[in-house]
């Protein structure tokens, strides 16, 4: 629960508060649960909810780190030829996801990490399902786009 929540906050004090909001809220609707669904299941649902919720605040205060600044990696219009990315591990995955537009890693994480489905990324993003297939196929174009960039540049 609290990688999914740090996945999306991307910071690791923000998701141990979420977390602890996370597991305060669910204490407190214990008895809504409905054994409808495995009871991790909801536990994940909430600590979904409650991060990108958390997100959204955060993000209209704006905060820019210093790391970003210095370290960001710029989208160029040079053509970068298609380099093989199976010697990529996962770890650079994922801190290539961290690069993307915050929706594009957000549905990313829901659907290839979490493994949702379009419809439930669309419920929880609060989005229509033709914006969701969109959203998901320009994230995935973006993510393979910024992996090809930096393993053309590690061959170099």
């Amino acid at each position: 629960m609290y990688t999914i929540a740090l996945r999306i906050v991307k910071d690791s004090f923000e998701a141990e508060d979420v977390m602890q909001e996370s597991f305060l809220n669910a204490f407190s609707k214990l008895n809504t649960y409905r054994a409808e669904v495995a009871f991790g299941a909801w536990l994940k649902r909430i600590v979904i909810n409650n991060s990108i919720q958390h997100y959204r605040k955060l993000t209209k205060v704006e905060h820019i780190a210093l790391d970003d600044v210095l370290y960001r990696v710029e989208d160029t219009d040079e053509i970068v030829p298609e380099v093989a990315l199976t010697h990529l591990k996962a770890q650079d995955v994922l801190q290539t996801m961290r690069l993307l537009k915050d929706n594009y890693r957000i549905a990313l994480t829901l659907k290839l990490i979490e493994g949702y489905d379009n419809q439930e990324i669309c419920q929880i993003m609060r989005i229509s399902d033709a914006n969701c297939r969109t959203l998901l196929s320009r994230a995935k174009e973006s993510l393979r786009k910024k992996l090809n960039q930096i393993a053309y540049e590690t061959e170099r």
